[in-house]
């Protein structure tokens, strides 16, 4: 995949019209649109406290001295911009797909790229931060958090250059996000999440424990949710050296029952900590898939 279809224009400007805001506190470095934890005197009245020396007297309510002869200041609170921490699994599972003669067309690394690629551009777009992390079994690519959009070019080199090939260990990576992040933001994990369901979920509440928003997106190809294989079928293992030789009809039943009690463990584990979890099928278009959890966010943010 070449930088220079990373971003799709349609699924851009679907995106720049919904925006992407903070469902929760976030931490960020600028004036923004996003609530933050620091009370100051700007924005969105929140309470009162009581006047000590020094404070800026354009603050007093005059009302409640009137009514009480005590020194009470107005306090607001303040609104910030907010750092997404995108993470992409560049392991060898997420190869599958149309590189390999099977299921969309399109593999799910390039769908993860084409995710990573149009979010951050999103995000910078609306004058937020963004920093790109592209992991396997260890950190292979990261972008520091930045809030220029020129920053957008390096992002898309880093990910079209990325081919895939190693083991994956998701939970190593958002552990080792949450030890370096000491502001509250939003992360954003893209992946087919096999690994360790319990390791991940694990990752997944370290994260939300120091305050983080978390967005999970659990991408899949067609061929792995409707396993459509006929005949008899040599399966090569990505991430382990192991074949398997079986009739893909005899054990199509187990295998949609094990795949649907592996995402609803996910979806409950996300669940259990706050976290949207996303389901993404690589046939779905990439507009389709953005705008309508854009949508669904928007919605949820209004109620």
């Amino acid at each position: 995949m070449t930088p220079t279809n990373l971003l799709d224009p349609a699924t851009i400007n679907q995106a720049e019209a919904l925006g992407m805001a903070a469902r929760y506190i976030v931490e960020g470095y600028l004036a923004g649109e996003h609530k933050s934890p620091f009370r100051g005197f700007s924005i969105e009245f929140t309470q009162h406290r009581e006047y000590v020396p020094g404070d800026d007297l354009r603050h007093l309510d005059w009302k409640v001295l009137g009514r009480t002869d005590r020194y009470y200041l107005k306090q607001y609170e303040q609104e910030t911009n907010f750092v997404c921490h995108i993470l992409l699994d560049g392991s060898e599972s997420m190869t599958f797909g149309g590189v390999r003669g099977h299921g969309s067309g399109v593999s799910k690394l390039d769908y993860g790229k084409l995710m990573s690629a149009c979010l951050s551009y999103l995000v910078l777009h609306q004058r937020d931060a963004v920093s790109l992390m592209l992991f396997d079994e260890q950190v292979r690519q990261f972008v520091p958090r930045t809030g220029n959009l020129a920053s957008i070019h390096n992002i898309i080199r880093l990910l079209s250059e990325h081919r895939g090939g190693r083991r994956t260990r998701i939970a190593d990576a958002l552990h080792q996000l949450a030890g370096q992040t000491s502001r509250r933001g939003i992360v954003v994990l893209i992946s087919d999440l096999f690994d360790d369901e319990q390791a991940v979920l694990e990752g997944i509440q370290h994260l939300r424990f120091i305050g983080h928003e978390v967005i999970v997106f659990h991408v899949l190809d067609p061929f792995e949710l409707e396993f459509p294989f006929k005949g008899n079928v040599e399966f090569d293992g990505l991430e382990i050296d192991q074949k398997l030789l079986t009739r893909p009809a005899e054990i199509r039943r187990s295998y949609q029952r094990e795949l649907q009690a592996f995402r609803d463990s996910i979806r409950a584990g996300c669940e259990r900590n706050r976290c949207d979890y996303v389901l993404v099928n690589t046939a779905t278009p990439l507009q389709e898939t953005i705008a309508g959890y854009l949508a669904f966010r928007h919605r949820t943010n209004l109620r």
